[in-house]
C-alpha cells in the first residue's frame, strides 16, 4: 500500500528533508498535546457546517487538516438508509457527516470517553440525536461481533509511538501501530459483505506497516481521494472485502 508520491532529490537531501519533517511533526504534537488536547475549558465551534462543544482532551477538528477533508468527503457519499460506524469519532465530526449524508443509524466510536460524550452531545445539537449513537470503545471491542455496517469510517492516529495518555492516541497508534493493528481485524468481521470501509491516513504514517494489516485482514485498497497540506498528503483509501 503506497501513496504513490515520491521524494525527489539525492538520498542525502531526502534523508535531511525526513528528519526535518520528523522534527517538526514532534514540535506540532508537543504543542498540540499541550494546547488542544489539555486545554481547559469548553470550546464552541462551527466546523463543516456543524456547531460543536469541544471540551478538554477531545479531539479538535479546527486544528487540522484531515477532519476536514474526511468531512467533505464523506458529504460526498450517497450513504441514504445505510449503517455507519464511525471509528475514532473525537468531536463527531464524520459520524455528523455521515448522517447529513443520509445514513439511517451511525454508531460514534472512540477510546476516549470524553470524546464519545461530546460526539453524542454535538450530535443531539445539530438535529442528528435520533440516528447517531456513541460508545466509548477501543476500537470495536464494545461493538457485538458480526456484519452489521454497510460502511465504515475511520481516522486513526496517523503516528508511530507510545501515546501519553488516553487523550493521545488520537496523535499516536503505539509501537509499530499496534494500538491500531487489531482494528482492520475486527471491522472485517463487522462488515457487511458488500461493505466498505473509508480510512484516511497521512503520507507521514508508516503506509507498509498500515498496509500489511490491511492485506492480513482481507481487504483490497485503493486510493479514494487525496489532497497536499503543508508538508503532507492526507489520503482517504477505499478498502472492501476481497472477493473468494
Amino acid at each position: 500500500m503506497s501513496d504513490g508520491l515520491l521524494v525527489s532529490g539525492t538520498p542525502s537531501r531526502r534523508i535531511l528533508k525526513k528528519s526535518a519533517n520528523t522534527v517538526i511533526v514532534h514540535v506540532l504534537h508537543v504543542l498540540g498535546y499541550y494546547l488542544l488536547l489539555k486545554r481547559g475549558g469548553t470550546r464552541l465551534a462551527r466546523f463543516a457546517g456543524f456547531e460543536l462543544t469541544i471540551g478538554p482532551t477531545v479531539y479538535d477538528p479546527r486544528y487540522y487538516r484531515a477532519p476536514a477533508h474526511f468531512a467533505a468527503f464523506i458529504s460526498g457519499l450517497d450513504l441514504s438508509g445505510k449503517t455507519v460506524a464511525d471509528l475514532g469519532t473525537g468531536s463527531g465530526i464524520q459520524a455528523l457527516a455521515a448522517a447529513r449524508a443520509g445514513a439511517s443509524r451511525v454508531v460514534a466510536i472512540d477510546v476516549n470517553l470524553r470524546a464519545s460524550v461530546a460526539a453524542a452531545a454535538n450530535a443531539r445539537a445539530n438535529g442528528f440525536g435520533h440516528c447517531v449513537v456513541a460508545v466509548a470503545s477501543n476500537l470495536f471491542s464494545a461493538i457485538a461481533p458480526g456484519p452489521q455496517f454497510d460502511v465504515i469510517l475511520t481516522n486513526p492516529p496517523f503516528r508511530d509511538g507510545s501515546a501519553w495518555d488516553t487523550a493521545d492516541r488520537a496523535w499516536r497508534a503505539g509501537p509499530q501501530y499496534r494500538d491500531i493493528a487489531p482494528l482492520f481485524d475486527q471491522g472485517r468481521e463487522r462488515l457487511a459483505p458488500d461493505g466498505v470501509v473509508y480510512l484516511i491516513l497521512s503520507s507521514h504514517s508508516d503506509l507498509e506497516r498500515v498496509g500489511a494489516f490491511i492485506r492480513k485482514a482481507g481487504f483490497t485498497a485503493r486510493i479514494a481521494s487525496q489532497q497536499q497540506v503543508f508538508l503532507e498528503t492526507i489520503i482517504i483509501y477505499e478498502l472492501r472485502p476481497v472477493k473468494v
